[in-house]
C-alpha cells in the first residue's frame, strides 16, 4: 500500500506540477524576468505541493502507460500555457497604453529597458508595467490567477483534449479587452495631443515663418507629465477594475463548463 501510495503520489504530482509549473513560470509577477529562475521554480514547487491533495480527485487512476503519460503531460503543458498566457495577455494593456503615451507625447523615440517584458521598451510602458505588477500584488489579485489554474480543472479535465475553439476564443477576448484597456487609459493624453496639433497646424499657417515645432514639443511633453501626474492613480484603479474582470470572466467560463458537464 506504501509503494502504491508513493508511485500514485508521484504520478499526481508531475501531473499537477506541468500544468501550474508552466503557468507560474509565464504569469505576472512571478513570472516576470526580473524574478530569478530558481526563485519560480521553488514557488511552483512548493505551490503544487499544496495544490496536489486538492485536486489529485481530478488525476486518473490508474497510472497510464508511458505514452498515454507523455500524453497527458503534453496536454497539462498546454492547458498550463494557456491560462498563464491569459493572465499575461491581460497585464498587457500597460504596456499598450504606455506606448500610446509615449506616442501622444512626443517621446515615443525614448526607449528603455522593460524589466517586466525583458524587451526594449517606452519609458511610460516601462513605468506602468512595473507599477501595474506592485498593484497586483498589493490587492492581492494574483490570487485569481492561482484560483483559476484550481479552477481550470473543470473546464480543461486532465486526459481530456483541450476545447481549441474555447482556447482561442477566451485568448480572443482577452487580447481585445487588453488592447481596449490600454486604448482608454492614453484616451486623455491622445486628446490632448490632438488638441495641441491642431493648434500647430492653425499657428503654421498664421505665422509660417515660426518654427513650430521647435515650440510645441517641449509643451507637449511637459503637458504629457502634468496630465500623467494628475491621473496616475486614476489609471492603476481603472486597469485594476479591468483586470478584475477579464479573470472573473475566465472564472465564469470555468464554472459555465462544469455546470454544462453536470
Amino acid at each position: 500500500m506504501l509503494e502504491q501510495f508513493l508511485v500514485s503520489g508521484v504520478f499526481a504530482f508531475m501531473i499537477v506540477f506541468m500544468r501550474f509549473g508552466t503557468a507560474v513560470m509565464i504569469m505576472p509577477g512571478i513570472g516576470d524576468s526580473f524574478v530569478p529562475g530558481n526563485v519560480r521554480l521553488m514557488f511552483a514547487l512548493g505551490f503544487t505541493l499544496v495544490l496536489t491533495p486538492v485536486v489529485q480527485p481530478f488525476v486518473p487512476y490508474p497510472i497510464p502507460a508511458f505514452g498515454a503519460m507523455i500524453s497527458l503531460l503534453t496536454v497539462e503543458l498546454i492547458t498550463g500555457l494557456f491560462i498563464g498566457t491569459i493572465s499575461r495577455i491581460l497585464m498587457m494593456a500597460m504596456d499598450t497604453a504606455g506606448m500610446f503615451i509615449s506616442l501622444a507625447s512626443g517621446i515615443s523615440n525614448a526607449q528603455v529597458f522593460n524589466p517586466a517584458l525583458a524587451v526594449q521598451g517606452s519609458i511610460f510602458g516601462a513605468f506602468l508595467s512595473v507599477a501595474g505588477v506592485t498593484v497586483l500584488f498589493a490587492t492581492n489579485l494574483h490570487h485569481l490567477v492561482l484560483h483559476g489554474l484550481v479552477e481550470s480543472y473543470q473546464m480543461f479535465p486532465i486526459g481530456g483534449i483541450p476545447d481549441t475553439g474555447s482556447m482561442a476564443e477566451l485568448v480572443t477576448r482577452a487580447v481585445s479587452a487588453s488592447f481596449l484597456t490600454g486604448f482608454q487609459i492614453a484616451m486623455p493624453f491622445i486628446v490632448i495631443s490632438l488638441v495641441l496639433y491642431v493648434g500647430m497646424g492653425v499657428l503654421s499657417r498664421l505665422m509660417p515663418q515660426i518654427q513650430v515645432f521647435m515650440i510645441a514639443i517641449p509643451l507637449q511633453i511637459m503637458l504629457a507629465l502634468v496630465i500623467f501626474s494628475i491621473t496616475l492613480s486614476s489609471i492603476m484603479l481603472f486597469f485594476i477594475s479591468r483586470y478584475e474582470q477579464g479573470m472573473v470572466y475566465f472564472l465564469k467560463q470555468t464554472e459555465k463548463a462544469e455546470l454544462d458537464e453536470r
